[in-house]
C-alpha cells in the first residue's frame, strides 16, 4: 500500500538526476572559470616579470649609453680646436647628433660657473656641482673613464623651474597636467644629470676649463592600457625613494609613506640582496584601493658605483586590467551552463520514462507473484539489466522454498555449535582448574613451610611455575580463538628462514620427546628456506602439531621430513593476475615448501578429522581428558596458516594408526638464492635419526 509523503519512482528518479546533474555542471563551469583566471594571473605574473626585467635592462643600457657618449662628446676634437664664440652653434649640432635621447646639453665654464653653450636655457640643469677636486685639474690619462663622470638626479619640479625660464605659459600647462596619473610626460619624471670634464690644450699639457652636462628623462611606461601586460614604470631607489611613477604627487616619496610599505620594503630588501626578479600583489599602492600585480628587477644605480647601490623597476599593471580578457571567457561559459541546463532537463525527461517504465512493469509482477493467477515473467525489457532482474526474480521465488530447509539445517547446526561450546567449557573449566590447583597446593606447601629443605622448596616451585605456564598457556589459546572469533587476529609478515623456525620449535620440545622416549627423525637442515611468514606464530603452529604428536604418541616415533614441490594456483589471486611474483615461478605455479609431521600414537577417527579444525571441537571426551587439551590449537593453527597464504591438513587411517599433518607454505623466491631445488629434495630423503 502506498504511504502518504512516498514519491513514484519516475518523479524521483527525475529529480535526483537533475539534482545531481545541474549542481555538477555548475561545479564544472566553476572550476573552468578558476581554471581560466589563474591560468591568466599566471601569465600575466610572468609577462609582467618579464616586462619589468626589460624595462630594467632598458635603463641600464640607457644610462650606460648616456656615459659613453658624454664621455665621447667631451674628448671631441672637435670641441677642442673650435672657438669660444663657436661652443653654442657646436653644443647644439652635438645634441641633435647623440644617439641616445638628450634633453638638455650646456657647456659650462669651470672658472666662472657661467653656461656658456646650451641648448634649453641659460639655467644650469644640475642641482648641485660636482664636489671640489672631483676632476684632476691637468688631465692626467689620455681617455675617460666612467668614474670621471658625475651623475646627480633632477626631479621633476628642478625641471619645471628650467622650463619656465623658457616658456613659461606652456610649461605651467604641462606642470598641471603632468599631476595626472599616467598623462605626464618626460617633464613628470626624474631625470639624470650626467657631466664629463673638458680639457683644453694650454702650452705643454691640457687644463680643465670646462664641463660638458647632459640631461636625459627616464625612460619610462606611464600608462598601461586595459588588456595590455607590460604594466607602466615605477622605480624606487635603494633607500626608498621613488623615481619614476605616472602620478608626479608620488614622485620624490619614500615607500614609507605608502600604504603598502612592508611589501615595498621586502622589494627593496630582496634587490640588495641580490634576489632574482619575482613579482607580487600590492593591495593599496594606487589611492583608490585597486589591486596591483607587480612585476619587479633590480639593477645596479647609475649614480654611484657601491655595491649595494640598487635600483629597482616595476612594472605595474591592475589586476582587472591582467585578467581583462575572463569577460569573454564569461561570456562564453553562461551561455554554455545555460544550453547545458536545457540538454540536461530533455535528456532527464526521456532518461527517467525509459528507465521507469521497466521497472513499474517488475513491480507489477512482484505485486501479483503469489496471488492465483500470477501475471507472467515481463519479457524485453529493453535494458539488458533489467532483463537480469526479471530473471533474478523469477529464480527468487524459486529459490524460496529451498531457503526454508537450508534455514532448518543452520538452526541444527546453530544448536550443535552451541553444544560444542559448553562441552568446551566443561572441558576448559577442567583444564584451567588442573594447573591451578596445582600451583595453590604446591605455594601453600611452601608458605607452611612443609618442605624438608632447600632443593624440595625448588621443586615445589617450579612445578607452580610449569603449571601456571600452562594456565599460561590455555588462556593464550583462549585469547586467540576470541580474536579470530571477532576478526581481530592479525600477522606481522616477513620474510625468514623456515628451516630456523622449525629447529626452534623442535628444540623446544626436546625434554618432552626425551622424557617419552621416543624417536625423532628430521631432515639435515642446512640450506636455509625462505618464506614470507610471521616468524612467532609460525613456531606457535609447530609447537601445537609437534606437542599433539608427542601427547598423543606413547611409544614409537616422530618424523619430520621437507620438500619442495610445484603447485598450481587456482585461486582468485590468480585468475585476476594478482599471484606476488617472488612466488611464482611460471604462469599459474609456484614454489611450495611441505613440512610433514607423521607420529605412530593413537590415530583419529576418519569421520572426527574434519571437525578437528573447529573450535571447541575435540575427537572425544575420555581421550581429550587422558591426554589433556581443549580442543584450540588445530582451529588456531588452521587460522594462522591461511592468514601466512598457507595450509594445514590431518590425515589418519583409523585409530591406533598414528596421524599426519601437513604443513605448506610458498616459497619466497630471491633473485640471488643459490639453493638448489634438486639437492633440496635429495637431502630429504636422508634422513637424520636420533633417540631423546
Amino acid at each position: 500500500m502506498v504511504k502518504l509523503g512516498q514519491s513514484s519512482f519516475r518523479r524521483i528518479l527525475l529529480s535526483r538526476i537533475l539534482l545531481l546533474s545541474v549542481p555538477v555542471l555548475l561545479m564544472g563551469e566553476y572550476v573552468t572559470y578558476r581554471k581560466a583566471r589563474s591560468m591568466l594571473l599566471e601569465t600575466a605574473r610572468q609577462n609582467l616579470t618579464e616586462s619589468a626585467v626589460r624595462k630594467a635592462e632598458t635603463i641600464e643600457q640607457w644610462a650606460k649609453s648616456l656615459k659613453s657618449n658624454l664621455i665621447g662628446a667631451s674628448e671631441s676634437s672637435i670641441l677642442q680646436s673650435v672657438e669660444p664664440k663657436d661652443y653654442q652653434k657646436l653644443i647644439s649640432q652635438l645634441g641633435q647628433r647623440l644617439p641616445t635621447q638628450v634633453d638638455c646639453l650646456q657647456l659650462t665654464n669651470l672658472q666662472t660657473n657661467q653656461v656658456i653653450a646650451s641648448t634649453c636655457g641659460s639655467l644650469p640643469i644640475h642641482s648641485q656641482s660636482p664636489p671640489a677636486n672631483f676632476w684632476p685639474q691637468q688631465q692626467q690619462q689620455a681617455l675617460l673613464d666612467d668614474k670621471s663622470v658625475y651623475i646627480s638626479l633632477s626631479w621633476p619640479n628642478m625641471q619645471q623651474g628650467k622650463l619656465n625660464d623658457k616658456n613659461p605659459v606652456s610649461s605651467a600647462a604641462q606642470f598641471s597636467d603632468s599631476s595626472k596619473e599616467g598623462q605626464g610626460g618626460k617633464e613628470s619624471q626624474v631625470s639624470l644629470v650626467l657631466s664629463a670634464p673638458v680639457y683644453i690644450r694650454q702650452g705643454n699639457g691640457r687644463q680643465l676649463t670646462y664641463a660638458l652636462s647632459l640631461q636625459s628623462a627616464l625612460p619610462v611606461q606611464t600608462s598601461a592600457p586595459k588588456g595590455s601586460l607590460a604594466g607602466y614604470t615605477v622605480a624606487i631607489d635603494q633607500d626608498g625613494t621613488i623615481l619614476a611613477h605616472p602620478n608626479i604627487d608620488r614622485v620624490g616619496r619614500n615607500i614609507d609613506q605608502e600604504a603598502d610599505a612592508d611589501r615595498l620594503k621586502s622589494i627593496v630588501k630582496r634587490a640588495i640582496a641580490g634576489g632574482q626578479a619575482a613579482f607580487l600583489h600590492l593591495f593599496s599602492f594606487e589611492r583608490n584601493g585597486v589591486e596591483l600585480l607587480a612585476g619587479y628587477a633590480a639593477i645596479p644605480s647609475p649614480l654611484t658605483q657601491k655595491e649595494n647601490s640598487k635600483w629597482i623597476i616595476l612594472a605595474v599593471s591592475r589586476l582587472d586590467y591582467a585578467l581583462s580578457g575572463l569577460e569573454e571567457i564569461q561570456q562564453v561559459l553562461f551561455i554554455l551552463i545555460v544550453s547545458l541546463v536545457v540538454a540536461s532537463i530533455v535528456a532527464t525527461l526521456y532518461l527517467s520514462r525509459d528507465l521507469a517504465r521497466p521497472l513499474e512493469q517488475l513491480r507489477d509482477y512482484a505485486l501479483k507473484v503469489d496471488t492465483e493467477a500470477p501475471q507472467g515473467l515481463p519479457q524485453n525489457l529493453q535494458i539488458k539489466e533489467f532483463n537480469q532482474l526479471a530473471e533474478a526474480l523469477n529464480s527468487m521465488v524459486l529459490r524460496l522454498s529451498s531457503w526454508a530447509g537450508e534455514l532448518e539445517v543452520a538452526t541444527k547446526e546453530a544448536q550443535v555449535a552451541n553444544q560444542l561450546k559448553n562441552e568446551f567449557l566443561r572441558n576448559i573449566s577442567h583444564e584451567l582448574r588442573t594447573p591451578l590447583n596445582g600451583m595453590i597446593s604446591f605455594l601453600q606447601l611452601v608458605r607452611d613451610g612443609y618442605c624438608d629443605d632447600r632443593d624440595e622448596e625448588m621443586d615445589f616451585l617450579q612445578q607452580a611455575h610449569d603449571s601456571a605456564m600452562l594456565l599460561l598457556n590455555i588462556i593464550n589459546d583462549i585469547l586467540d580463538i576470541a580474536k579470530i572469533e571477532s576478526g581481530s587476529f592479525s600477522v606481522i609478515l616477513e620474510v625468514i628462514d623456515l628451516t630456523e623456525v622449525l629447529e626452534e620449535a623442535v628444540d623446544l620440545q626436546a625434554v618432552p620427546i626425551k622424557e617419552k622416549g621416543l624417536n625423532l627423525s628430521l631432515p639435515a637442515l642446512r640450506d636455509p628456506i625462505t618464506v614470507y611468514a610471521d616468524p612467532e606464530k609460525l613456531k606457535q603452529v609447530f609447537l601445537n602439531v609437534l606437542s599433539n604428536a608427542v601427547k598423543f604418541t606413547e611409544s614409537g616415533s616422530i618424523s619430520i621430513s621437507m620438500n619442495l614441490e610445484s603447485r598450481k594456483i587456482k585461486s582468485p589471486d590468480v585468475v585476476n593476475g594478482n599471484v606476488p611474483e617472488s612466488t611464482t615461478s611460471r604462469c599459474g605455479e609456484s614454489e611450495w615448501v611441505v613440512v610433514t609431521v607423521k607420529d605412530t600414537g593413537i590415530g583419529i577417527d576418519p569421520e572426527q578429522q574434519q571437525k578437528l579444525f573447529q573450535p571447541f571441537v575435540m575427537a572425544d571426551g575420555s581421550t581429550t581428558r587422558k591426554f589433556g587439551g581443549n580442543g584450540l590449537g588445530l582451529a588456531i593453527s588452521r587460522k594462522i596458516m591461511e592468514s601466512m597464504k598457507g595450509s594445514i591438513t590431518l590425515h589418519s587411517t583409523g585409530i591406533n594408526q598414528g596421524a599426519t599433518v601437513v604443513i605448506s607454505l610458498p616459497v619466497e623466491q630471491q633473485s640471488n638464492s643459490s639453493v638448489d631445488h634438486q639437492d633440496l629434495l635429495m637431502e630429504n630423503a636422508m634422513l637424520k635419526s636420533y633417540e631423546l
